[in-house]
């Protein structure tokens, strides 16, 4: 649903790209895809035999999605989008290089992947800024690939920072960008595309950098800083598409729930201090810029791990608990609806402000301790303008099906129906 609602969105509306809760490096792949474009290099060895003089010429959605690599895989690397990608790619193959719809990630975990997609794109353009890329990236080498490694250092044992280094990259890397897409071998869009995925990098190794220096600390404060990352990225992205398009960009975000609703209208934000992207982004955009739509389900099943790091299953979504949002909407008996806060009646709102208690599942799901792990009070017509109700759900099918486990409350046969 959402990748339909998004390609109508595009399609009829001109919206310019959709920014996914995903690594940058690995969804900047997918976009040059969608764009028709090559984009150099990859962090997947296997792919690198593909490789003809330092360009990757992808042929298919799912090579695009190559490089997702990292847990959880599934929740790109599925079927979904890959239809969703071949879509965008047919539409934009009709349009002219600067209207094409673009695919970017907002997420900043890929602080190693990130900092080797700067250096590399410096080698090819710039050698003597890759030196000195590579000389201050050195800084997070004595920790090897284990970004938390480099949190517990320094922020529990008080080893020196590299914010410094990040911080004197990103600056480099923003006063070069403009003459860097009109220097290299591929100058214009796609010259300017490869300029600003550099400097995103850049700007990852930052946010990252901050991020894991934290996340000792306290959840709390690791969220926060997440979720700010997510708003630079989306403005950034905006800034970069507006001046090609000579106009405000406009932008969907495809994240879960907890990130896209207004944390101030929910348990996150009154009793943890979180705040969100759909928060900021309201406030530093305006109400009448953002329109915050959330997702919400009776039932299905869906793809999810019971802890971070471990393997997929297919898992049964437990119906909806009496005095939950998602028990009001699926006792309205209509399979799948939209209930538009924003621009429907005042009593709706009123009616609807709660608070009552709303679920959210992410890319880990624990049914046995549902009450403690998934659900909170939220005051729903406040928290989105729109909610569309899909009444039972059904998971995404992982391209990579090793390691796929069903889950005894599933039919093995599904979803294949053998």
């Amino acid at each position: 649903m959402r990748a339909d609602l998004s390609l109508c969105l595009i399609k009829d509306k001109g919206f310019d790209a959709v920014l996914a809760e995903a690594d940058f490096p690995d969804a900047f792949r997918a976009n040059m895809y969608v764009k028709g474009m090559t984009t150099i290099g990859s962090t997947d060895t296997a792919e690198r035999e593909r490789e003809r003089e330092g360009f990757l010429h992808d042929q298919t959605a799912e090579q695009a999605l190559g490089d997702f690599g990292r847990f959880p895989t599934w929740m790109w690397r599925n079927t979904v989008v890959v239809d969703f990608l071949e879509s965008l790619r047919q539409h934009n193959n009709h349009l002219p290089a600067q209207n094409k719809a673009g695919f970017y990630g907002l997420d900043v975990y890929s602080l190693h992947a990130s900092a080797a997609k700067v250096i590399e794109y410096l080698t090819r353009v710039d050698p003597d800024a890759a030196k000195r890329a590579r000389a201050r990236y050195m800084c997070f080498d004595r920790y090897g690939g284990d970004s938390q490694a480099y949190g517990m250092a320094v922020g529990l044992r008080g080893y020196p920072s590299c914010e410094p280094a990040a911080l004197s990259q990103l600056i480099e890397m923003l006063k070069n960008e403009g003459k860097y897409a009109q220097q290299q071998e591929c100058d214009g869009v796609q010259g300017e595309e490869l300029a600003f995925a550099a400097t995103a990098n850049a700007a990852v190794v930052r946010g990252a950098e901050e991020y894991y220096r934290n996340i000792y600390f306290s959840e709390e404060s690791t969220w926060n800083l997440r979720d700010e990352h997510f708003a630079d990225t989306v403005e950034r992205v905006a800034a970069h598409l507006q001046r090609r398009l000579g106009r405000p960009a406009k932008l969907i975000v495809w994240a879960h729930n907890s990130h896209l609703g207004d944390a101030q209208y929910t348990d996150m934000g009154q009793r943890r201090g979180e705040i969100n992207v759909g928060q900021l982004l309201k406030e530093r955009l305006g109400e009448d810029k953002v329109l915050n739509i959330g997702f919400s389900t009776h039932t299905g099943t869906v793809a999810a791990a019971h802890n971070w790091d471990q393997p997929v299953q297919l898992m049964r979504v437990k119906p909806s608990r009496p005095g939950s949002w998602e028990n009001l909407l699926h006792k309205t008996g209509i399979p799948k609806f939209a209930v538009d806060f924003k621009h429907g009646p005042k009593e709706l709102r009123e009616v609807m402000e709660g608070p009552m208690l709303e679920r959210a599942i992410g890319v880990i799901y624990r049914p046995q301790t549902e009450r403690q792990s998934h659900l909170f009070y939220a005051e729903l017509s406040r928290q989105f303008d729109v909610v569309v109700h899909i009444d039972e759900t059904k998971a995404v099918e992982p391209l990579d099906l090793k390691g796929w486990e069903v889950g005894p409350d599933v039919d093995e046969t599904y979803p294949f129906g053998l």
